[in-house]
């Protein structure tokens, strides 16, 4: 489900903490296009992996 993110929402990938904080592009239904600060683009399948949103405030944004 990906009712929670919308484009310019932060998040990190549950799995891949070495690719460090991402800004959500695009949601197309279950697809999840983010930008990671260090693993680039990836469009994210949420069907089969967890985002986990991360607040701006707490990301120093």
């Amino acid at each position: 489900m990906t009712d929670y993110l919308s484009p310019g929402s932060f998040v990190r990938l549950d799995g891949r903490p070495d690719w460090g904080v991402g800004q959500v592009q695009t949601v197309v239904g279950p697809r999840v296009t983010v930008n990671f600060e260090h693993g680039g683009k990836q469009l994210i399948n949420t069907d089969r992996a967890s985002l986990i949103t991360v607040d701006n405030e707490t990301f120093g944004r």
